[in-house]
């Protein structure tokens, strides 16, 4: 198991009309970053600007831990589910659409609340309100593997199998998450018998949690080059 050293919570509030949330976990969220968001987009007037590169793409909602309609209690959300799932959409792309999408906000009188991912689509451009919710590593490593199993429980597997064919590229477009390519041999074993296939999938699905880890501190990684950079 993967483990990453402990820092202290970072919270960086420079003035200015933006505020930024994000999360060093993805799998551990269960979605805390985007109730966080709701949370303050009820008491201000707000809205949210979604910067998490899987969600912007249509589908996999499981996999990508995809707020819904409900969840969102009515809070305006730009940039999720809003590209094909075969394009790939790069940080330039997002960079454009969110730019666009601020200045319609803050025209509007509204405060534009960014929220979410792996920080590769955020830079420095505003003045901001940067939060960051953590937490203690060991937890971390607890529920990060108790989410996956819960993400398995609720159809994770079987959301991945509508993406599966021979020889698919990972590299692109929605097929590129975690929890995507851990699973396409497993999705290629249907000769095997009962038992060997649940012990390919074991194997998946403890890949998936070695590679969230990993993911989670590259991620920190991010973060405090965000903030120094807010120096």
């Amino acid at each position: 198991m993967l483990l990453c050293k402990q820092t202290q919570p970072l919270l960086s509030m420079p003035p200015g009309g933006l505020t930024m949330v994000v999360s060093s976990h993805r799998w551990l969220k269960e979605k805390v970053v985007s109730r966080l968001s709701i949370d303050l987009a009820t008491r201000f007037p707000a809205e949210i600007v979604n910067s998490d590169k899987m969600q912007v793409y249509e589908g996999l909602h499981i996999i990508t831990n995809k707020i819904t309609e409900e969840e969102q209690r009515g809070a305006p959300h730009h940039h999720l589910g809003i590209a094909h799932p075969n394009v790939d959409f790069t940080a330039p792309d997002f960079r454009d659409m969110a730019s666009l999408s601020i200045e319609s906000i803050l025209g509007g009188r509204s405060l534009p609340i960014i929220f979410g991912g792996s920080n590769s689509y955020i830079d420095a451009r505003y003045e901001c309100c940067f939060l960051w919710v953590d937490v203690s590593r060991p937890v971390l490593h607890t529920f990060v593997s108790k989410r996956v199993d819960k993400m398995v429980d609720n159809g994770m597997v079987e959301e991945a199998e509508q993406l599966f064919y021979p020889n698919a590229d990972y590299t692109r477009g929605i097929r590129r998450p975690i929890g995507v390519p851990e699973l396409d041999l497993y999705f290629q074993t249907g000769f095997l018998d009962e038992e060997a296939r649940a012990r390919v999938l074991q194997e998946a699905v403890h890949e998936i949690k070695a590679n969230t880890f990993k993911l989670a501190c590259c991620q920190l990684e991010e973060i405090h080059w965000l903030k120094n950079l807010r120096k």
